[in-house]
């Protein structure tokens, strides 16, 4: 798939009602939602697709929601559907189906980042967006008597660009450089994961579970983190896993190296040899739980992993990329849609309460469960234990995933309760 060029046009030319920094999961859901609503759109591309972007690969039903409420035809090929969750731990190796709710779909969905943001944008521009690939964002461009971004400077083909907007949208990752140029900095108080992942050919490419390994020993240490493997249905495998920085050997940590030890005691006909690895072994940061606040300041908005928006239980970042994305572009919908700044700024000022009630208590129970895992023992106790009571781990599921109901079964009201009377993030 080709993304549309957008047609080249002069800096005047080039001014939009929002530009969106970023074409990733959360920045082309933003700019696709906000050119719905009838605004002029730029969004910004430091590179090129087709490009890579270290992941697992793996859509949980909420981000399948997403998917569907922007048209993506997930019936296409390429697409390759699951049923659930397989774990392993304990000794146990068992199959746990997504929930059947009204909330989310019942499937989950794997596709290769190599041509999923790709898509996303490419749906973006269909959806009246104009992309420009190539352009790295270099700094904000603030206005002199309210301090408010009222675009960006960019570098694109060697030569210094400007761009100007109304409103700006960081949707540039954990690095996210127009974040801390606006003095926007990650605290120190929440966790960070990474994760790390290769591919390989394998006969384990067509399988109806994502599969997560519990237990990812180092040496005699059972580390604070888990393993996947997740088919791509291409005659590869994505396997990799993700670690927190709640354990004691986090920073001196050589992951490539463990992520070679963990498969080395994989079955043999799976394949996972380094004569059959597609790719190096490439890493990323995970930002968790909000890491970066606020979500709003002087005209910049923070979308996905920008504003650390990842699910601290289980790593999760795409589905938030996706669903934040959604929240920014209402909000900034209705907000333009006034007719005084001080309007438009009260309306802008309420997007980090509506992430907080969306998800700070339970991405504040994801906190906890962080530092629980990564206390020595814990981890070992838990697989050793819980794995054994199938309504338990189906809790679990319902937890780590975040699927529930408003009003669904009696584990869809305990966690919704858990959420709401916890701290927000």
């Amino acid at each position: 798939m080709t993304v549309p060029a957008a047609p080249q046009r002069s800096v005047a030319e080039a001014d939009a009602d929002v530009i969106v920094v970023g074409a990733g999961p959360a920045g082309s859901t933003t700019a696709f939602h906000l050119a719905q609503a009838g605004l002029n759109v730029l969004l910004l591309e430091k590179t090129t697709f087709p490009r890579e972007k270290v992941c697992g690969d793996g859509l949980t039903p909420r981000a399948v929601k997403q998917l569907i409420a922007m048209g993506i035809d997930i019936n296409a090929p390429g697409w390759v559907r699951n049923k659930g969750l397989r774990v392993v731990g304990g000794g146990l190796r068992f199959e746990l189906d997504w929930p059947e709710l009204a909330s989310y779909p019942d499937f989950g969905l794997v596709r290769t980042r190599q041509d999923f943001d790709e898509i996303l944008a490419a749906n973006a521009v269909r959806g009246g967006v104009r992309l420009l690939q190539g352009v790295n964002v270099t700094a904000p461009i603030l206005d002199d008597r309210s301090g408010h971004i009222v675009g960006v400077t960019a570098k694109k083909d060697g030569e210094e660009v400007s761009y100007r907007s109304r409103l700006v949208v960081a949707a540039d990752g954990n690095s996210t450089r127009i974040s801390l140029a606006m003095g926007l900095h990650k605290r120190e108080d929440r966790p960070m994961g990474v994760a790390v992942r290769t591919y390989f050919t394998s006969p384990r490419h067509d399988d109806d579970y994502l599969e997560t390994w519990l237990e990812l020993w180092d040496g005699d240490q059972l580390m604070p983190g888990y393993g996947w493997i997740f088919g791509v249905g291409d005659g590869t495998s994505n396997v990799g896993l993700g670690l927190l920085n709640t354990s004691e050997s986090f920073k001196g940590m050589d992951y490539r190296d463990l992520l070679k030890r963990w498969v080395k005691n994989m079955p043999s006909e799976w394949g996972y040899t380094e004569e059959n690895m597609t790719t190096p072994i490439r890493g990323a940061a995970l930002p968790m739980a909000f890491n970066r606040q606020p979500h709003y300041t002087r005209g910049l908005v923070l979308v996905g992993d920008a504003g650390g928006m990842i699910n601290p239980f289980n790593g999760e970042g795409i589905a938030y990329a996706m669903e934040t994305g959604r929240i920014a572009a209402e909000t900034i919908v209705q907000a333009l849609g006034r007719t005084t700044p001080a309007q438009r700024e009260r309306v802008l000022r309420a997007y980090p309460q509506i992430l907080k009630d969306a998800y700070g208590g339970y991405f504040t129970l994801g906190r906890g469960f962080v530092e629980l895992i990564g206390r020595r023992g814990v981890m070992n106790f838990a697989t050793r234990h819980a794995l054994h009571h199938p309504g338990l781990m189906r809790f679990a599921l319902k937890l780590l995933a975040n699927l529930t109901d408003r009003r669904g079964d009696a584990s869809d009201r305990i966690i919704n309760a858990l959420s709401k009377v916890a701290p927000p993030a």
